[in-house]
């Protein structure tokens, strides 16, 4: 779920790729707010070179507007993990209804999914709810339990301000700010033993 101090709007566009202007229906759920637009192209023109063909996670889904805006423009595949029954709900209709093969969701708190079989991937999309503070904890679990490819790249949205304490082996691409927002690029390098 993403924060930029305002309630979800009834639909949001994809901007980009094959599902380009395609609308998906948001519910109106307390504390639910998409990754606005602009901040999505910027990411998006960040990711460019490698979204293509990419296996992608993407953890407290919400909306799911990343996953699907990486499906959009060619991702293989993306694992959505959102806890809300009705937003994972949501999801999947949208899912559907776009025809956006290549998505699975999972209705699981975060890091019970992250307790899983590990699947490595490519990309990964970082943003849980603002109030429970969960960066460092899921992106411990992220880096250790084997769900990271090699040099994997991790976007993360977090409050204006500091960066949340993060694996020190991320290593910042890219990073912006929006409102209230900070969105990071991090590119993993591999850890010294």
């Amino acid at each position: 779920m993403n924060d930029m101090r305002r309630a979800a709007p009834g639909r949001i566009r994809i901007i980009g790729g094959s599902l380009r202007n395609s609308r998906l229906e948001v519910p109106n759920l307390p504390g639910l707010r998409p990754t606005v637009e602009r901040v999505r192209e910027t990411l998006f023109n960040w990711l460019a070179p490698v979204i293509d063909g990419a296996r992608c996670l993407d953890l407290c889904a919400g909306t799911g507007a990343l996953g699907i805006e990486a499906l959009s423009r060619g991702a293989a595949a993306v694992q959505f993990v959102e806890r809300d029954a009705r937003a994972a709900q949501a999801l999947r209709a949208n899912l559907a209804r776009l025809k956006a093969d290549g998505g699975q969701v999972a209705a699981l708190e975060a890091e019970a999914f992250l307790r899983g079989t590990a699947q490595p991937c490519d990309v990964v999309f970082l943003d849980p709810p603002f109030a429970l503070e969960l960066w460092p904890a899921l992106a411990r679990q992220l880096e250790q339990g084997g769900w990271l490819a090699a040099r994997a790249w991790i976007y993360v949205e977090s409050p204006r301000g500091p960066a949340p304490a993060l694996p020190p082996n991320w290593q910042l691409h890219r990073e912006g700010q929006a409102g209230e927002v900070r969105f990071a690029l991090y590119r993993r390098a591999l850890p010294l033993s």
